[in-house]
C-alpha cells in the first residue's frame, strides 16, 4: 500500500525549488557567488580537518567542519541574496512598501497612504515605536506629502510619537538595505493596548487608497488622478 504523501513531503519540493529559484536571481546579480561559496565551504572544512590530524581526531573534527562549513555557506548565501534581491529592488516604485511588509511581527503597515501625480509615495507602519512615514520618491516633492500625513496623525494620534524616513542614498536618506534595521531600532515608547489604539483610530481614518475611486478596467485617455481622496456622501 502506497503510504499517504504528507503535508512536509509536499513542501520539500516547493522549498527546494524556491532556493533554486533565489540561487539562480542571486548568481544572475552576483556572478561570483558559486567561487565564493565553494571557497568558503573548502577553507571552513579544511581548517578543521587540518586541527583534528594535528590533535588526532580526523575524523570528529572532519565531521564537524563539513557541519560548520555547510552552515558558513548558508549564511554567506543568504547575506549575498539578500544585498542581490535589494540591489534588484532599489529604485523600484513600491519598494520601501515590500520590506515593511517583511519587517516581522509586532509591525502593522499601511502601504501607499498618500501619492501624488508624480508617484511619489508615503507608506504608514505602526507598532511600539510610534507611527513611522516612510517615503520614496523625489527628496523635494515627497517632503509635501509627509506634511500632510503628519497633520493628519496631529489630528488623530496626536499622543502617539511619529517619525518620518525617507528612503535613498543621499544625505539625510536611509538606504533601502537599511530600512528595516533603522525602524527596529527606534525607541519602543509604546505598550501592545497602545498600538491596537492607534490602529484602530488610523483605520477609522482610511487612507488615500482606500477612498480613491478607482476605475474598472483601463484608465480612460485624458483622465486625470483627483487631487484627494473621494469624498463620503
Amino acid at each position: 500500500m502506497a503510504r499517504k504523501e504528507t503535508a512536509a513531503d509536499a513542501a520539500n519540493p516547493g522549498r527546494l525549488k524556491q532556493i533554486a529559484l533565489t540561487f539562480k536571481m542571486t548568481r544572475k546579480a552576483d556572478p561570483m557567488v558559486s567561487l565564493v561559496l565553494a571557497a568558503v565551504g573548502i577553507v571552513t572544512f579544511g581548517v578543521f580537518l587540518a586541527i583534528g590530524f594535528l590533535i588526532g581526531h580526523p575524523v570528529y573534527l572532519g565531521i564537524l567542519g563539513f557541519l560548520l562549513a555547510f552552515l558558513a555557506m548558508a549564511i554567506v548565501f543568504g547575506r549575498r541574496a539578500e544585498k542581490a534581491a535589494f540591489g534588484q529592488m532599489e529604485g523600484q516604485p513600491g519598494a520601501a512598501a515590500a520590506v515593511l511588509d517583511n519587517i516581522g511581527r509586532g509591525w502593522t503597515t499601511t502601504p501607499a497612504v498618500a501619492m501624488n501625480r508624480s508617484q511619489d509615495v508615503v507608506h504608514r507602519a505602526v507598532g511600539k515605536a510610534g507611527i513611522v512615514l516612510v517615503a520614496e520618491g523625489n527628496p523635494n516633492r515627497v517632503k509635501s506629502l509627509l506634511a500632510a500625513e503628519k497633520k493628519k496623525m496631529a489630528r488623530i494620534v496626536a499622543d502617539v510619537p511619529v517619525h518620518d524616513i525617507l528612503v535613498g542614498n543621499g544625505e539625510g536618506q536611509v538606504p533601502l538595505k537599511k530600512l528595516r534595521t533603522t525602524m527596529l531600532k527606534l525607541p519602543r515608547v509604546l505598550a501592545g493596548p497602545q498600538v491596537t489604539t492607534t490602529n484602530d483610530r488610523l483605520k477609522a481614518m482610511g487612507d488615500l487608497m482606500s477612498n480613491m475611486p478607482l476605475p474598472k478596467g483601463p484608465m480612460p485617455k485624458g483622465m486625470r488622478m483627483p487631487r484627494g481622496g473621494g469624498k463620503g456622501r
